[in-house]
C-alpha cells in the first residue's frame, strides 16, 4: 500500500516544479514581465563609426551650426534693441469696447477693434437710422448725412479704432450717445467683408529714445489724442496711494502730476533701509508733460520732489505711461 502512495507523490513532482518555476517568473513584477529590469546591466554600445572609404558627398550635417568665426564678424556692428516689455502689462486694464474720450467740448469714441471691423458697423448704424448718405468714403473713412458727419480712424492703441460725429467741427453729442450705445451692443468679430480700402492709418509705432541724461518717448500722434488717452488710463490705474496715484491734470497744460514709487525703490532691502534716511519705501512726485512736435508728441518724465530720479527710473516710469498707447 505504501509503495502505491509513494508511486502516486512521486508522480506530481514533475508538475510542482514546473509551476514554481513559472510562478517564479511572474513574480518579477505581479503577473506582467517588468521589461525595466532586462536594462539593469545594460551597458552603452560603442559609438558608430562609418569607414575611411565611405563618399563624404553623401554624408552632410542635417542641421549643420554656423561656425563661432562666422558670427565674430556681426559683434561689432549696431544692433536695434527691443525696449523692454510695457509695465502696463499684467496691470489689469482690459478696455470696453467702445469707450468715451473729451478733450475740452470735444468728444469721440474707442473702439476695440481694428477700422476694418468697425467700418461695416458704422455702415450698419446708418441704415438702421434711416438716415441718407450724402457721402461714404472707405479709403477717407467719412460717412456724410444731413445730421452728422461720421469720422473712422485708427486709435493710438494698436487694433482700435476711433469715431467721431461732428458737425460744423463740434462734437454732436446726440449721434456719440446713439452710436455708443449701438456699437456696445456689437461684438468684435462683426464681420468686415465690406471694408474694402487699406487701413485709414499705418501703423506707427513709438519710440522710446535717450536724449543726453533724459529719457522720453515721441509718439507719432496729435497732442490731444494723446493727453485724452493717457488721462483714461491714468485714471483707471494710477489709483494705489502710496505706490502709483495721480494726483491732479492740466487739459490746458497737457501735464499730469503722479506720486510714484520706482522699482529702485521697491527693490530697496531691509540692509539699505537702515543706514539710509528714510526708514521705509517712498514714493516721489513726477510730473509727465506733454509737448506737441508737429504731428507728434513727447512725452516726458521730469522729477517734482527732493528724492533721487534717476535715467533708469525715468525709463521704466515712461515705459509704463506709454505702453497705455501701445
Amino acid at each position: 500500500m505504501s509503495s502505491v502512495l509513494e508511486q502516486r507523490a512521486l508522480k506530481w513532482i514533475p508538475l510542482a516544479l514546473a509551476a514554481a518555476v513559472t510562478l517564479a517568473g511572474c513574480a518579477r513584477d505581479g503577473y506582467y514581465h517588468d521589461r525595466n529590469l532586462d536594462y539593469i546591466e545594460a551597458a552603452p554600445a560603442p559609438p558608430l563609426v562609418l569607414p575611411e572609404s565611405r563618399n563624404t558627398q553623401r554624408y552632410r550635417d542635417a542641421m549643420p551650426v554656423p561656425q563661432v568665426a562666422m558670427q565674430g564678424t556681426q559683434l561689432d556692428e549696431p544692433a536695434e534693441v527691443e525696449p523692454p516689455q510695457s509695465l502696463a502689462i499684467g496691470s489689469g486694464l482690459e478696455p470696453d469696447y467702445v469707450e468715451r474720450r473729451q478733450v475740452g467740448d470735444q468728444s469721440w469714441l474707442v473702439v476695440a477693434a481694428d477700422p476694418g471691423t468697425v467700418w461695416p458697423q458704422l455702415e450698419a448704424f446708418v441704415r438702421s437710422r434711416q438716415l441718407p448718405v450724402q457721402q461714404s468714403s472707405a479709403n477717407q473713412g467719412v460717412i456724410v448725412t444731413p445730421q452728422a458727419t461720421l469720422r473712422l480712424q485708427s486709435a493710438l492703441r494698436a487694433g482700435s479704432s476711433e469715431v467721431r460725429c461732428d458737425q460744423s467741427g463740434q462734437s454732436v453729442e446726440s449721434c456719440l450717445a446713439a452710436l455708443e450705445q449701438y456699437l456696445g451692443a456689437r461684438s468684435a468679430t462683426a464681420s468686415s467683408s465690406s471694408w474694402t480700402a487699406q487701413r485709414l492709418a499705418s501703423e506707427q509705432t513709438l519710440q522710446l529714445r535717450q536724449q543726453g541724461d533724459e529719457w522720453e518717448v515721441v509718439i507719432p500722434q496729435p497732442i490731444d489724442r494723446v493727453w485724452a488717452e493717457l488721462n483714461h488710463y491714468l485714471s483707471l490705474d494710477f489709483t494705489q496711494e502710496g505706490q502709483r496715484d495721480l494726483l491732479a491734470t492740466s487739459a490746458d497744460d497737457y501735464e499730469f502730476l503722479v506720486e510714484y514709487m520706482t522699482e529702485t525703490e521697491r527693490g530697496r532691502n531691509p540692509l539699505q533701509i537702515v543706514f539710509s534716511p528714510d526708514v521705509r519705501r517712498m514714493s516721489q512726485q513726477i510730473r509727465l508733460a506733454l509737448e506737441p512736435n508737429g504731428d507728434q508728441t513727447v512725452l516726458r518724465a521730469i522729477n517734482a520732489s527732493e528724492r533721487n530720479f534717476s535715467a533708469d527710473d525715468q525709463r521704466e516710469l515712461l515705459e509704463r505711461v506709454s505702453g497705455y498707447l501701445r
